[in-house]
């Protein structure tokens, strides 16, 4: 190595361990980090009742033209036609919801039933 290097890399040296020796003041106290913001609380949609027994009443009618178009083919299952009066007793009582859920599922059976001609009746 060249001398001048060797005078450098000793000033650096000496420079690194009087900074180490410097640097015995008290450590820094960090402040803890603050909580995460809380999820934004989701405003609850406003169900508009007009709107949701309009609703019911038209899944009623879905529901009853497809239990006769079942109940035409001689396909109705016991279960649809239930779930119907349900759906109708739901509106008299006006509970869409409970409408709304009977109707699906008197549709839903009775579509089933239908489907159920496109099978053999026996194997």
């Amino acid at each position: 190595m060249v001398p001048s290097m060797l005078a450098r890399l000793r000033v650096l040296g000496f420079a690194a361990v009087a900074l180490a020796a410097g640097c015995t003041t008290e450590p820094v106290q960090v402040a803890p980090a603050p909580p995460p913001p809380a999820p934004p609380v989701a405003a609850k949609p406003v169900i508009d009742e007009k709107a949701r027994a309009e609703e019911a009443k038209a899944m009623l009618a879905q529901a009853e033209t497809d239990v006769q178009r079942a109940r035409a083919k001689r396909a109705l299952w016991l279960k649809a036609w239930e779930e119907l009066v349900a759906a109708r007793q739901a509106v008299a009582g006006n509970d869409a919801e409970g409408a709304i859920r009977h109707s699906r599922q008197a549709s839903e059976f009775a579509q089933l039933g239908l489907e159920q001609l496109a099978y053999p009746a026996v194997k």
